[in-house]
């Protein structure tokens, strides 16, 4: 019996494959979080949000993110990510920004220039309550400037 060899091609396009595809697992694993002086800048995988401190108009710590119909992303064992558009503005062109690594904790609501909404936490809920701290403490220091 003749072994049949498969086409280097194949071999080569399989290779590309796992390859593109664990490097998108990597990319997505976490939420990278840069506090800068200016701004903080989120990012995760493909979709990445630069907030600056002076267009926060709120800072919240909310239990659950309300039910929305998504745009795109993706959403894996704790993990919701993506683009998301709630279903009582489906009239308006509004997005929402869902950067969460676990579902089950308490996340963040950031809402800014008047009306763009973002959701995030971290895996571990002690740098979750950082964060909101640190955000928090700026959108004060925003409103009320020495």
């Amino acid at each position: 019996m003749a072994v049949k060899k498969r086409h280097w091609f194949w071999n080569l396009l399989m290779v590309i494959t796992v390859i593109v595809c664990i490097s998108a697992l990597v990319m997505h694993y976490k939420n990278w979080i840069k506090l800068k002086p200016e701004q903080v800048q989120i990012l995760s995988g493909f979709y990445k949000v630069d907030v600056a401190y002076a267009d926060l108009d709120s800072v919240k710590l909310i239990e659950k993110i309300p039910p929305m119909q998504r745009l795109n992303g993706f959403s894996a064992l704790e993990k919701e990510k993506g683009i998301f558009q709630e279903f009582k503005d489906s009239l308006t062109d509004k997005k929402v920004y869902v950067f969460v690594d676990n579902i089950s904790q308490q996340k963040i609501k950031l809402v800014y220039r008047d009306s763009i909404k973002l959701y995030v936490n971290h895996k571990d809920s002690l740098k979750t309550l950082g964060l909101f701290d640190f955000l928090h403490k700026k959108l004060e220091s925003e409103v009320l400037p020495d």
